[in-house]
């Protein structure tokens, strides 16, 4: 009688090593708890926070008065300069040849003018080519 002891054939082979699949289920499960999570989070982050903002305490600047200033009366009406523009702000600073080359402007507008007013006529001055727009303002002096 003889034994075989080559593997072979007609025996069973003992399997080594670990599983071959994964338990995607504590997966599925913190996933739901992260989407539960933004899911309550989300409305929260979307909510304005009412601040006041602060006065600056600073010297006045050096003023330039070469530059070109587009001026937002209170009553809304918006001058280039001294000159006040009858037609549309935009029409009016993309033929502005000294603004078309210098490529800077300020804006100097009344604290009682509306946000949309200003806004528009940022929007206009970029849309016409300005690369350098600086805000005018009146500073808070220290006695």
């Amino acid at each position: 009688m003889g034994a075989s002891l080559a593997q072979g054939g007609g025996g069973k082979r003992r399997r080594l090593g670990g599983v071959n699949e994964i338990n995607v289920t504590p997966l599925i499960d913190v996933m739901l708890v992260l989407l539960v999570i933004f899911m309550v989070t989300a409305p929260l982050l979307h909510t304005g926070v009412q601040v006041d903002l602060p006065k600056a305490k600073t010297s006045p600047m050096a003023t330039d008065e070469s530059k070109l200033i587009l001026t937002v009366t209170k009553d809304e009406r918006v001058f280039l300069g001294k000159d006040e523009i009858t037609g549309t702000v935009d029409d009016r600073l993309r033929t502005n040849a000294r603004l078309q080359s210098d490529k800077e402007l300020y804006i100097q507008a009344d604290e009682n003018v509306r946000y949309g007013v200003v806004l528009r006529a940022m929007a206009a001055a970029r849309a016409a080519g300005v690369e350098k727009l600086g805000m005018v303002t009146d500073p808070l002096l220290v006695k």
